[in-house]
C-alpha cells in the first residue's frame, strides 16, 4: 500500500507541474533511498527527484543548488518542488557521467582536469562559505569513522567490537584530527568523484561540468573533496595522475602551505576510506546490495597506505591491536 500511495504522490505532482502526460522511465538506483525518473515530453525531458520522508530531506539538495548557481557551479536547475512530499523536478543533465565517459576510453586527464578546475573555482571563491550549513568537526567525522567498527568489524570478527575497543579507536581518532582545526574552511560537497560528475553539451571549460549529489554538503577541510576525487572508492587512479593534479591544486593554493595541507589531506582519506568500508558491509547486509562489497579491497588498500603516515600512527596502532587482519580475506577476494 505504501508503493501505491507513492506512486500517487508521484503522479500527483506531475500533473500538478506540468508533466502529468510524460513517458516515465526508472533510473538505476544509488546507495540512498532516493529514486530518478526520466520523464519525456513534447521533445523535451526533465528528471524527477523522489526522495521519500522520512528516510529522505531534499530542502539540503534545493538549498546547495541554489547556491551553487549563485557562485557559477552548474547544479541541475530546479524547476519545481514538493518539499514536504520529498519530490523535485530537475533539468536533464542527459546520461555523459564522467564514469561512463571513462569507460568508453575517453582521455582520463582531461576529464579529471575539468573535475580539478570546478574544485578550484569552488576553493577560490570568497562567497562559497557563505551558506548556512553545520560544520564538518569532530562530532560528524568521529561518527561516520565509527562505522567501521560498527560494520566492517563483525564482517571480519563474526562478533561485535568490545566497549574497549570503541573507546580506544575513538581515542585515537581524536587525536588525529587535530591538524583539521586550523584549517581555512571551505564548501566540501563530500561525495566528488566521478559518478557525480557529469559533461553537459553546451557551456566551455567548468561551465560544461554538471555537479550530482552535493546535498550532504557541510563547512570543513578544501582537501576532503580533492582526496575524495583522487582516492575514488569505486575506480582506481593511477599515482602519476593523483600527483599531477594534487600540484596543480598546490601550486594554485601557496597559502595553505603543502605540509599542512597534506596532513589533513591523509587524515580525511584514512577517516573516508573507514567510513566508506562500514558503509558498504551496511549496504549489504541491511540494505540487500551486495554488489558494493567488491569495492572494498580497493577501500582497505587506500586505507592501509594512508595509514603510514605519521600524523595517522594512533589509528595503524588501533588496527595493529584490534584489528590485524585488517583486509587479509577481502584482499584475497580481489585477486
Amino acid at each position: 500500500m505504501e508503493v501505491e500511495d507513492r506512486q500517487r504522490a508521484r503522479q500527483q505532482f506531475l500533473a500538478t507541474n506540468g508533466w502529468g502526460s510524460s513517458e516515465v522511465t526508472a533510473l538505476a538506483a544509488d546507495a540512498s533511498f532516493r529514486r530518478y525518473f526520466r520523464l519525456q515530453q513534447d521533445g523535451e525531458s526533465r528528471l524527477l527527484m523522489d526522495a521519500p520522508p522520512p528516510r529522505e530531506d531534499i530542502v539540503p539538495f534545493v538549498k546547495v543548488a541554489n547556491h551553487l548557481h549563485k557562485i557559477g557551479l552548474r547544479a541541475p536547475n530546479i524547476h519545481a518542488h514538493d518539499l514536504q512530499q520529498g519530490f523535485a523536478l530537475l533539468e536533464d543533465f542527459g546520461d555523459d557521467t564522467f564514469t561512463r565517459l571513462l569507460a568508453q576510453g575517453e582521455d582520463e586527464s582531461a576529464l579529471y582536469e575539468m573535475a580539478l578546475e570546478v574544485l578550484l573555482l569552488l576553493h577560490k571563491n570568497e562567497k562559497a562559505c557563505d551558506i548556512d550549513l553545520p560544520a564538518y568537526d569532530d562530532k560528524v567525522l568521529m561518527r561516520e569513522a565509527m562505522l567501521l567498527p560498527e560494520w566492517y568489524y563483525p564482517m571480519l570478527k563474526g562478533q561485535p567490537c568490545p566497549e574497549q575497543g570503541l573507546q580506544a579507536y575513538q581515542s585515537a581518532w581524536q587525536n588525529c584530527f587535530k591538524p583539521l582545526h586550523s584549517a581555512e574552511p571551505a564548501l566540501v560537497l563530500r561525495d566528488f568523484h566521478v559518478d557525480n560528475l557529469m559533461r553537459l553539451g553546451t557551456g566551455e571549460g567548468v561551465e560544461r561540468c554538471g555537479i550530482l549529489d552535493f546535498q550532504d554538503a557541510l563547512i570543513g577541510s578544501a582537501a576532503y573533496d580533492l582526496m575524495s576525487l583522487l582516492e575514488d572508492a569505486r575506480r582506481d587512479v593511477s599515482d602519476q595522475l593523483q600527483q599531477k593534479l594534487l600540484q596543480r591544486y598546490l601550486n594554485s593554493r601557496e597559502h595553505l602551505g603543502k605540509k599542512h595541507f597534506m596532513k589533513c589531506y591523509r587524515v580525511l582519506a584514512a577517516q573516508r576510506h573507514a567510513k566508506v568500508a562500514g558503509i558498504f558491509v551496511r549496504l549489504c547486509e541491511r540494505d540487500g546490495k551486495s554488489h558494493y562489497l567488491s569495492h572494498i579491497p580497493r577501500v582497505i588498500r587506500l586505507l592501509q597506505s594512508n595509514l603510514q603516515a605519521e600524523e595517522l600512527t594512533p589509528v595503524k596502532d588501533w588496527f595493529e591491536q584490534w584489528l590485524p587482519e585488517l583486509g587479509d580475506p577481502l584482499q584475497g577476494a580481489d585477486k
